[in-house]
């Protein structure tokens, strides 16, 4: 057992270092962790034999849960707006052209069964979301004409509809379905993966802001939990899982919720790690010594989808659009393909079809043949289509609140002898970049101006600069027993070191801001501030 930890951790800590080298060496990430995983296989120099699909499919679905989750999650809406239409045209219309005009080639030029030749094209149809992402962002590759909010999107969401080509031929295959189980099928698929992924999303998101953790990191954990049910609940009523979970983090990575920052750290990580799991797993999958049997059906399609197929169905799809030619031969040279493509792969050799060709190694090819030629060229690419941004950030794409200004929130409740009682916004003297923002009386809330008069019982809201990020000082709280020295004094008779104050006191459920008159008393909790 502990062996394989320990192959496990050096696993982990050689994808960490590759990450370092990658862009030196200027090859993706993603590339590199494939090839990691065909070394330690059973065609590379630590042979480790392993050709268990079923299990692979299990652990790649999962990992490919969490990655979708964040694609969607780590979307900002505003930006994508104006190309949500584009966007999702070429992630359904888009995929089908293209698993069609695939299966087209296939079958009348490599003579491939037709059926067969069909799955070949939906199993490669989508673009994959990791690899698109990993490369703009490593990159820092800002796009003309919010290419990257398009192909962002695009990438994220297109997986759903592959998969339900593949799911729906498949059925075709194995001669389980007739023509009505098929056509609920797809609807299931459809509706209730966009139904489900919505209710979980809003139930969510009110539990977030309602419920308050015990402690931060519960937040993430729940919502850790929300993306698996968002896809297991879906895929066990017969929607498609990955569609509801795509919708359920871009719903809930567009709200405004508690501690969301954190949440993007979080599920930066998890994907980073689903990420090196998932191609490790597949490169550990392959066999090496098969790609040569497969290389030139498998090149012929790759060539074929990379400056036929793909292109030809953005062509027809943004045509109408007029969008500039150099975007749409930009949008065609980046539809990587990737892990998403090997996982579908993997599932007609766990289902009862039958097929004649090894298509986990054709497929295992093209994703190769995509990741480390196209892939590795969109930044030279897109230079030479003069596509490249140099006066915005790729970052501002991505929903990462690492653009945001971080600010503090400040709650005051006005009472009976406040100084600000019956007072105009204006008439308060208040610090230098301090805000009142808000204003909630009883069930009212209002947006204040410099007229807004202050009642009593008012709470007030401001806000200023947050020092999340400055290393000011730490905390430490201390409660006061029967003995303490401090029991029953006034704050202002306690001598303290300069470097120290008492922001806070916890008096049961009450939270007091302490003046000089507060009064210690027994079992009051004393937050206290010691400054660096």
């Amino acid at each position: 057992m502990s062996s394989y930890i320990l192959v496990v951790s050096l696993v982990i800590f050689i994808c960490l270092f590759l990450n370092k080298v990658s862009n030196k060496l200027g090859l993706p990430t993603l590339l590199l962790f494939i090839f990691l995983g065909m070394l330690f296989g059973s065609d590379g120099i630590f042979k480790i034999y392993f050709d268990n699909y079923i299990v692979s499919e299990y652990i790649c679905s999962i990992a490919l849960i969490f990655i979708m989750f964040y694609g969607g999650f780590g979307t900002n809406w505003e930006r994508a707006k104006p190309i949500a239409t584009k966007s999702i045209l070429l992630s359904t219309i888009g995929v089908i052209l293209t698993s069609l005009i695939v299966g087209i080639f296939c079958y009348y030029i490599l003579k491939f069964e037709f059926l067969e030749s069909m799955l070949i094209g939906a199993v490669i149809s989508s673009t994959d979301a990791a690899s698109v992402f990993s490369i703009l962002r490593s990159k820092r590759l800002n796009l003309k004409y919010n290419t990257a909010s398009l192909l962002e999107v695009e990438s994220g969401s297109n997986d759903p509809c592959a998969n339900i080509l593949t799911i729906v031929i498949l059925s075709f295959m194995s001669s389980q379905s007739n023509d009505t189980n098929i056509l609920y099928m797809v609807f299931a698929q459809v509706v209730y993966g966009i139904v489900l992924g919505i209710i979980v999303a809003l139930l969510a998101s009110v539990i977030l802001t309602k419920a308050k953790f015990s402690t931060e990191g519960f937040a993430s954990i729940f919502v850790f939990g929300v993306a698996l049910i968002s896809y297991s609940a879906t895929t066990f009523i017969g929607g498609n899982g990955y569609l509801s979970t795509y919708i359920t983090g871009i719903i809930l990575g567009n709200k405004a919720i508690p501690n969301k920052k954190p949440l993007v750290n979080f599920f930066n990580g998890i994907t980073g790690l689903m990420q090196i799991l998932i191609f490790f797993l597949l490169g550990l999958l392959s066999f090496p010594s098969q790609l040569p049997k497969v290389f030139l059906p498998a090149l012929a399609i790759a060539l074929f989808l990379t400056f036929v197929a793909r292109p030809l169905a953005v062509f027809i799809i943004l045509k109408p659009f007029k969008c500039p030619i150099n975007q749409q031969l930009l949008i065609s040279w980046s539809g990587l393909r990737g892990a998403a493509s090997i996982v579908f792969a993997i599932i007609p050799i766990v289902s009862p079809a039958y097929t004649q060709n090894d298509i986990f190694h054709i497929v295992f090819f093209i994703v190769l043949f995509s990741i480390a030629i196209q892939g590795s060229l969109i930044p030279f690419v897109a230079k030479k289509l003069d596509m490249i941004d140099d006066e915005n950030d790729v970052m501002k794409t991505f929903s990462d609140y690492s653009e945001e200004i971080p600010l503090q929130f400040i709650k005051l409740f006005i009472g009976n002898n406040h100084p600000w009682k019956n007072k105009r916004i204006k008439e308060i003297s208040s610090l230098p970049d301090i805000l009142t923002v808000l204003i909630i009386r009883k069930d009212k809330q209002i947006v204040p101006n410099g007229d807004t008069l202050i009642l009593e019982e008012d709470i007030v809201i401001l806000t200023g600069p947050s020092l999340d990020d400055e290393p000011f000082g730490y905390l430490t709280e201390v409660k006061i027993e029967k003995d303490s020295d401090w029991l029953n004094m006034s704050l202002c008779d306690i001598k303290f070191n300069q470097n120290k104050l008492i922001i806070l006191i916890k008096r049961d459920k009450e939270a007091i801001i302490p003046t000089g008159k507060t009064i210690i008393l027994e079992n009051d909790i004393l937050i206290i501030s010691n400054q660096y």
